[in-house]
């Protein structure tokens, strides 16, 4: 057998093992740190098998981009491991292929992270630390690398805006956060202005080592992963104190109706408002709510009450969106023109009974059930694990966040539940956005 048949034969030994990772890596408390330059470290030391995840966040999302530059943050993101150090773009696919390492990158609205998965072999781990802190710390910014990308993602934007949910997304999202970082719109025009002067300085403002967070899970010691840190943040461009590392709370937003015109023959609809941040304690509550109103499936009040009860919409569905500051709440579905208005009112009913009354006490029951029932399946996979570590690691949550989740949520009362919805959801906030002929 040739080396790189026995490299994936073992690793697809490794996937299958994969199965007894979760039990154990729980069994290991969440471990942290700050290093000297600022960054914020969780770490799961477990060494049931021999991989590692990393992953690395920064300030450095969309909401961070210049008011005149929508894109910049997603396009610098995706550059950063396309051609870095002493390899071009071919070389690190190909060294990342030999070694079998997984290494990616992108953006968000908060954040942009990079994300390396490698085998904990030391040879391989310290080839694939080393391109990831090429990437991170010098990445190329090749300028015809920069240009083939841009124009491919001038064509993958301007296709999206033909489609009646893309625009009734965008539409939402200006409408419920205007005058806001969360509200700015990538444009095809936006995209044409960057240059590749302008992802290179965006790289040095936001990616410090103060800046940043980072995430680990696997066959690792602690004086390794203290070591390997290291390795990564000293690496990174000094700190540029001049550029904020908060945004600006959104301001409140007014019941109103925004119509995008559109030819389409179903009226997609949006209904919301700036509802909860990451930290905010009653986050937990509002999920767990939300499953029963609209967030549970064919189990929710709203699809009862939408699809089962009238059949206005196939599927209809609600949810909260936590970010560094008011996050979305919202709601959406899609249904004829001639039933948008008869659909908006029964959502608006079911939403104005579910803030009055909550959730029954069999209800509120049924979701712990499934929530903290299900919860391991969010942790089953080394990727996954520090997946939710990065969060908790970027927006500062308690270590043992994953630990007591299932159990916060099995506390909850249903006047907790009910207080959470009357205090972030108001009816006399929501936006509602739908799509109509011209």
């Amino acid at each position: 057998m040739q080396r790189t048949e026995k490299r994936w034969a073992w690793l697809a030994a490794l996937c299958v093992a994969t199965g007894v990772f979760v039990g154990q890596a729980l069994a290991a408390p969440v471990q942290s740190w700050t290093t000297a330059h600022g960054t914020r470290v969780y770490f799961i030391e477990t060494h049931s098998l021999p991989m590692i995840d990393v992953q690395i966040s920064f300030l450095a999302g969309s909401a961070f981009d210049p008011a005149d530059q929508p894109g910049l943050a997603a396009m610098t993101a995706a550059m950063l491991d396309q051609g870095a150090g002493e390899r071009d773009e071919k070389a690190v696919a190909e060294t990342l292929a030999d070694i079998g390492a997984q290494l990616g990158s992108g953006a968000g609205m908060d954040s942009a992270s990079m994300s390396l998965r490698t085998l904990s072999d030391p040879e391989r781990r310290a080839t694939a630390v080393s391109l990831m802190v090429d990437a991170l710390a010098r990445p190329h910014f090749d300028a015809a690398v920069f240009k083939r990308d841009q124009a491919r993602s001038v064509a993958a934007l301007k296709e999206s805006l033909t489609k009646p949910q893309v625009l009734a997304q965008r539409a939402y999202m200006s409408a419920i956060y205007p005058e806001h970082p969360y509200g700015r719109l990538t444009t095809p025009e936006s995209l044409a202005r960057i240059e590749r002067n302008d992802l290179e300085r965006f790289w040095r403002r936001h990616y410090s080592a103060a800046r940043a967070s980072v995430a680990l899970v696997g066959d690792l010691t602690r004086a390794e992963a203290e070591a390997l840190v290291v390795q990564i943040t000293e690496a990174l461009p000094a700190d540029q104190v001049d550029v904020p590392k908060t945004l600006p709370p959104p301001q409140a937003t007014r019941a109103n109706t925004v119509r995008v015109d559109h030819p389409a023959s179903q009226a997609h609809l949006m209904v919301g408002m700036p509802a909860v941040a990451r930290d905010d304690p009653e986050q937990i509550a509002l999920q767990v709510g939300n499953y029963t109103l609209g967030g549970g499936g064919f189990v929710s009040l709203l699809t009862k009450a939408v699809r089962e009860d009238r059949g206005y919409a196939y599927s209809v569905y609600s949810y909260f969106d936590p970010k560094l500051v008011a996050g979305p709440f919202t709601i959406g579905l899609e249904t004829k023109r001639a039933q948008a208005s008869d659909a908006l009112r029964i959502v608006d009913q079911v939403l104005g009974d579910f803030i009055e009354r909550g959730p029954t006490a069999a209800q509120l029951k049924a979701a712990q059930d499934n929530i903290a029932g299900g919860f391991a399946l969010r942790i089953d996979s080394n990727a996954k694990l520090a997946a939710n570590l990065n969060v908790m690691a970027f927006y500062g949550l308690p270590t043992d966040w994953l630990e007591k989740y299932p159990e916060r949520v099995r506390a909850l009362t249903v006047e907790q539940v009910r207080s959470a919805f009357r205090k972030h959801v108001s009816p006399a906030h929501l936006v509602t956005v739908r799509t109509a002929a011209d």
